[in-house]
């Protein structure tokens, strides 16, 4: 008798996860073997690929394009990612105090994220305008340089970076929850002792913020390691007629950018998905290298 509720159980379990193992199979581990496959493949979508073994790695590693959409991509990883956290963090941080408003300010630094991104990036060219952009008009005001922010090669991917500062409000979210962890008796006993804001900011909120720390630095890696959609709206939005869509000098061409020119401009469908595959590499290095490193600045609760 328990032998056959043991096997209903398992029966309607598995009828219960069907739709979701169906849309797996179907939906992601298919495409991830194709694409596997169609790396050591020269194959455009409109004839059937034909096998080439290494020779789309060969061409990715001698092709300067590539190298420069890598190093643009990994600028933005190890850069922009920082940037992010730390003022995620610090609007955490301030919004985590009981302030008249916290209700309309919490919400008023989450809106920017949920804003559609192409709608933000065509606002974000409309700021950074050079001549009528209201940043430059503040910088003018205060005779500070006015850079040409989308055009010239120096600024291009600060101005990216400034972009995406404005859309941490997930991370905030994160660290929010993280900071309603941290005992209130931690900091009673630094009161106690004399310690100054500073000083419990660093050896007791710090430290205990590690754990989403290393969560947001692993999310951040991979999201920008992907680094797509305001790129291609403002480097296409600045220069209509330039179809590499690569902004001056490519400095807005990321990895992602280039894959997807290679696969639906070129149809370079094998390249594409080599490109693919040293991206997964290039995220997994890095992932397991957060990974190993996080056992030295890392603290749980116990």
């Amino acid at each position: 008798m328990r032998s056959g509720c043991k096997t209903t159980d398992f029966r309607n379990g598995f009828l219960f996860s069907l739709p979701w193992l169906v849309g797996f199979f179907l939906f992601i581990l298919y495409p991830i073997i194709q694409s596997l496959y169609y790396s050591f493949t020269d194959f455009n979508l409109f004839q059937a690929p034909g096998f080439i073994g290494l020779e789309n790695f060969r061409e990715l590693f001698t092709d300067d394009l590539f190298y420069k959409s890598l190093y643009n991509t990994l600028y933005m990883t190890f850069l922009g990612s920082p940037v992010y956290i730390v003022i995620g963090l610090l609007m955490a941080v301030l919004l985590n105090n009981k302030i008249r408003g916290l209700a309309f300010f919490r919400t008023a630094f989450y809106i920017p994220y949920i804003l559609p991104i192409v709608a933000t990036a065509l606002l974000w060219v409309w700021l950074l305008n050079p001549v009528n952009g209201l940043l430059n008009m503040f910088l003018r005001a205060i005779h500070l340089p006015a850079p040409n922010w989308l055009a010239d090669p120096a600024f291009t991917k600060v101005s990216l970076i400034l972009i995406g500062a404005w859309r941490t409000g997930p991370i905030m979210i994160l660290f929010l929850a993280a900071l309603q962890d941290v005992p209130k008796t931690l900091y009673e006993a630094a009161d106690i002792d004399g310690a100054g804001i500073i000083r419990k900011f660093f050896k007791i909120t710090l430290p205990a913020l590690t754990p989403a720390i290393l969560f947001q630095v692993i999310m951040q890696i991979i999201v920008n390691l992907q680094y797509f959609t305001e790129a291609y709206i403002i480097s296409g939005s600045t220069d209509r007629l330039n179809q590499s869509v690569g902004g001056p000098l490519n400095s807005l061409m990321f990895y992602a950018t280039y894959l997807y020119q290679n696969a639906f401009l070129y149809l370079k469908m094998g390249k594409a998905s080599a490109m693919a595959w040293v991206l997964f590499l290039v995220a997994g290095t890095l992932t397991f290298i957060v990974f190993k490193s996080s056992k030295k600045w890392v603290f749980y609760g116990d």
